[in-house]
């Protein structure tokens, strides 16, 4: 079973909402697991510290190195991925979450304050990884959207195997534009191929759209991409 470890000083912050929609039902069913570990629980002294102030001075506390090592040595087994939820760990991508999914779990450490000592981060080997160029109060709600990034691939959690497969970032494109009843509203109607039945021309348009929309929106990704041989 693929199984999430968070550890972190606010556990009552999990599930969240991992216990709602396709995360939930998959919980629920026992597709994957989830524990979420109180650091504070494995401070030494009765008063539950986990942090000091900054060596060499500064603003803010830095999550200690003892306390934070004897979590992750609680709950290591091995075979996870050790992460750590930092503003300045590389950016996650869709092919980095599959590549998760498709493991056994992971054990994610969620930083706080200014950060967490930087000893612990090398001694017990945590991955540094980013959901973004922006800073957040704390590493837990980038926790919250890794799993569920992960958690959507299992097997079994989405309905069709095809809802994965054709959205953003799956061919290094981002995904065409979506459209549902009623045919026209507000003046506006659903584009006439998609309503032709003509399952070619339909895929045709969703690819040029794709493109169009990654061109537009990521030039980075479109960079990226390296040409396709199929196309003249």
């Amino acid at each position: 079973m693929w199984r999430a470890t968070v550890l972190t000083l606010f556990p009552e912050m999990f599930p969240g909402p991992l216990a709602l929609s396709l995360a939930g039902k998959a919980l629920d069913k026992r597709l994957w697991a989830l524990d979420a570990v109180d650091i504070r629980a494995h401070a030494p002294d009765k008063h539950r510290t986990a942090d000091d102030t900054p060596a060499g001075g500064g603003p803010g506390m830095v999550l200690k190195a003892d306390v934070v090592g004897r979590a992750v040595d609680a709950v290591a087994d091995g075979a996870r991925p050790r992460l750590l939820m930092s503003a300045r760990g590389v950016p996650l991508t869709q092919a980095r979450i599959a590549a998760l999914a498709a493991g056994p779990g992971l054990v994610v450490v969620c930083g706080r304050f200014e950060g967490v000592d930087e000893r612990v981060i090398e001694a017990r080997g945590l991955e540094e990884v980013s959901i973004g160029d922006f800073v957040l109060s704390g590493g837990e709600v980038a926790a919250l959207a890794l799993i569920d990034a992960c958690v959507r691939l299992l097997p079994g959690v989405m309905g069709k195997e095809a809802s994965g497969a054709e959205e953003s970032f799956a061919d290094g494109l981002l995904e065409y534009p979506q459209y549902t009843r009623p045919q026209l509203w507000e003046g506006r109607a659903i584009p006439e191929v998609l309503l032709s039945g003509d399952h070619a021309k339909v895929a045709a348009w969703r690819r040029g759209e794709a493109e169009r929309l990654t061109r537009e929106r990521r030039p980075d990704l479109w960079a990226r991409r390296r040409p396709d041989p199929t196309r003249r």
